[in-house]
């Protein structure tokens, strides 16, 4: 059974950066995909970045050229940097992994961006 723990929220102002981690108690490539969702007030909750085992990375159209999903592997962690942030990513960030049929979540890092 993984285990995924965010950490790195908190609030930023407008057009600034912050970059959130993701712990996991397995060996990373175990997963057949690392991801990060977000889920704001009162909306579904959304993909955000993906990184399949083989290293390819893909992004929600409201993210891409500011947020860069990355990994490291004897870290058994899994990186999402953003920047220029704007208050229309202020949500519950969401660390995401796939083995097989099964999948797991972290419980969540709070992102508000804010002036």
């Amino acid at each position: 059974q993984a285990q995924l723990v965010e950490s790195g929220g908190g609030l930023v102002q407008p057009g600034g950066s912050l970059t959130l981690s993701c712990a996991s108690s397995v060996n990373i490539f175990e997963f057949n995909s690392m991801g990060w969702y977000r889920q704001a007030p009162g909306k579904e909750r959304e993909l955000v970045a993906k990184i399949n085992v083989g290293g390819t990375t893909s992004y929600a159209d409201s993210v891409k050229g500011r947020f860069t999903i990355s990994r490291d592997g004897a870290m058994k962690m899994v990186f999402l940097q953003m920047s220029e942030l704007k208050p229309e990513d202020t949500a519950v960030y969401y660390c995401n992994g796939k083995i097989l049929q099964y999948t797991y979540w972290g419980q969540g890092t709070a992102v508000t961006v804010s002036s």
